[in-house]
């Protein structure tokens, strides 16, 4: 069972949202900088999407919704499923979640610079890693049943 997330944490991501409605794309484009000279985790990426910009516009605005309904989980069930079937279309497993969340966290630094500090970070930190342990579960279930 996936840990609560701080209320502390809660209340700073949402804090964010303006930030990231404003800078969203910026921040998943560096985010993909980072993450893909890794060519392994590139690969996993539809090259397609990413040549046109809509893959890091759909993960800006899947962020945006996140750091909004981070108190309100629920809301983001049908997200989540999508997310989980997409990525079990294309092989993410378990090992590619620490290099997203390497690659994401100093993107937003990279972006945001002084106005984002190491408490910001630590927030952002805890709820990927919240909402990755969410994913890894579902995904789980999805690779048991489509190998059954």
């Amino acid at each position: 069972m996936t840990k609560p997330l701080a209320p502390e944490t809660i209340a700073i991501v949402k804090a964010t949202a303006p930030a990231l409605q404003q800078h969203g794309l910026a921040i998943t484009t560096r985010m993909y900088e980072r993450v893909f000279v890794d060519p392994e985790i590139k690969a996993l990426f539809d090259e397609a999407a990413q040549a046109s910009g809509e893959q890091p516009k759909r993960l800006a605005g899947a962020i945006l919704a996140y750091a909004k309904n981070i108190d309100n989980l629920g809301a983001l069930t049908a997200a989540v499923e999508r997310m989980a079937e997409r990525h079990v279309e294309t092989g993410v497993k378990p090992e590619h979640y620490p290099a997203v969340a390497a690659a994401l966290l100093p993107a937003i630094k990279d972006v945001l610079g002084d106005a984002v500090d190491q408490t910001v970070l630590d927030a952002w930190g805890e709820a990927y890693w919240f909402l990755a342990e969410v994913l890894i579960g579902r995904e789980a279930v999805m690779y048991r049943a489509e190998a059954a």
